[in-house]
């Protein structure tokens, strides 16, 4: 099978279920910036400070590409069976996020994103992963795989600020507090 397929030459694609729309289409925006942060979700996992992570990123990764399928599919339409996300998707964020603040400094302020490339990066994924979750709302999320979708990608940026803390801890680097100029 060839990767190239010449059928979207002009500007369209097909969904899952064949149903064929603008490369502009905000579905298309949404799954694309899913792919995006997934892209940075392997970034993450590839630095060593994540060598325990490493099984929970690639489980992230994995739910990623669940999303993808889901807002790739035109549920309708297709008769592909796509992989779902439950909710204990998003408790293992949370248990996770749990267990990655035990240990942190308490917040006083806010953190500047930086202090090393592997938490610069972190902090990148969830800018791209609050991208995705507003892409997704603005399709017009009124069904309930759309509803948890948001909630997973709501709850993801949440772990990868975490994430960036936890990391910046283990690399011994400092936390920069914005200190708003008064």
């Amino acid at each position: 099978m060839k990767v190239y397929t010449r059928t979207g030459d002009k500007g369209r694609t097909a969904l899952l279920g064949g149903t064929r729309v603008s490369k502009a289409d905000d579905r298309i925006h949404a799954y694309g910036t899913v792919d995006e942060l997934n892209s940075y979700l392997g970034l993450l996992r590839d630095f060593e400070v994540n060598g325990k992570r490493r099984d929970l990123l690639k489980e992230v990764q994995d739910r990623l590409f669940t999303i993808g399928s889901l807002l790739a599919s035109d549920l309708e339409k297709s008769k592909v069976k796509v992989p779902d996300l439950l909710d204990s998707d998003v408790e293992l964020l949370e248990k996770s996020m749990d267990q990655m603040s035990e240990g942190l400094p308490e917040m006083r302020s806010f953190i500047l994103p930086g202090g090393h490339q592997t938490v610069s990066f972190a902090h990148i994924a969830r800018c791209v992963c609050r991208r995705a979750e507003r892409l997704v709302i603005g399709m017009g999320a009124s069904d309930t795989i759309t509803w948890r979708i948001i909630q997973y990608l709501n709850r993801l940026s949440d772990f990868l600020f975490v994430l960036s803390r936890k990391m910046a801890q283990e690399l011994k680097v400092e936390e920069v507090c914005w200190k708003a100029r008064m």
